[in-house]
């Protein structure tokens, strides 16, 4: 008769967060995790910080990501990696102009975020209409459709309606590739949102495009404007990072 193996209990359930975290695109909480694992919750905060100590986790605001250590064991999704290393830029950036800081790229198709960091004071707009819908009302968006190729615009126009968002919305092609010769930093003044001001400027994830962007309340535009150094300097942080993580 073969006999069982001994296992022991807390390194499975170490590995099950590993599992856990690993498969999510974004940070997640340590609620969250116990949820998922069925682990108690104060098990959860003491195998979690035990990971995060040995590096295989990071803690950020919001979640936890996988860490540095992970790169020992394989291959952990890209996007989690590019979140692990601009986090702490976007992080500054909030803090300094007082606004939500947003990461975008082009995947697939289609203009998806891949990180927004927002606090109590600078809190995130309200996404009502996703941005893959509304990439033509949005500064992360426009900034994103200015650097594709024309082949990739005409597909992307083809394939997404320019829905009236508010009266400022471009609605016509036309009109839309006229606001895109704009920049370096692309603006959305109450085209997404009533009330709300945007700004971005381009970053490059390998041949992906993408874009870096802050929002605030219209009536605050002129902290943008004057933030705008900031902007493309805190680019150039995010195009190096994303140029590291292989």
């Amino acid at each position: 008769m073969t006999s069982e193996p001994t296992l022991i209990s807390s390194v499975r359930r170490a590995l099950r967060l590993l599992e856990t975290v690993g498969a999510q695109e974004r940070p997640v909480s340590a609620k969250q995790l116990a949820r998922q694992t069925g682990l108690r919750l104060p098990t959860t905060y003491h195998l979690l910080r035990t990971l995060v100590h040995e590096g295989y986790l990071r803690k950020l605001d919001d979640g936890y990501v996988l860490g540095d250590s992970v790169d020992l064991l394989g291959h952990p999704p890209r996007n989690q990696l590019l979140l692990n290393r601009i986090r702490p830029i976007l992080t500054a950036l909030r803090d300094e102009l007082g606004a939500a800081a947003y990461v975008s790229i082009f995947d697939d198709g289609e203009i998806r975020i891949l990180d927004i960091v927002d606090s109590a004071s600078a809190p995130r707009v309200d996404l009502w209409v996703g941005c893959t819908e509304a990439g033509h009302a949005t500064a992360l968006g426009k900034c994103v459709l200015r650097e594709l190729p024309d082949h990739q615009l005409r597909d992307y126009l083809a394939r997404h309606p320019l829905v009236d968002l508010t009266p400022r919305t471009a609605t016509k092609p036309q009109e839309l590739r006229r606001r895109l010769a704009a920049g370096p930093i692309m603006l959305d003044r109450e085209e997404y949102s009533l009330g709300t001001a945007c700004a971005a400027v381009p970053i490059y994830d390998g041949a992906r495009p993408g874009s870096l962007s802050v929002s605030v309340p219209v009536g605050k535009l002129d902290r943008l404007e004057r933030g705008g150094q900031r902007l493309l300097a805190a680019s150039e942080q995010i195009n190096r990072a994303m140029s590291l993580t292989i």
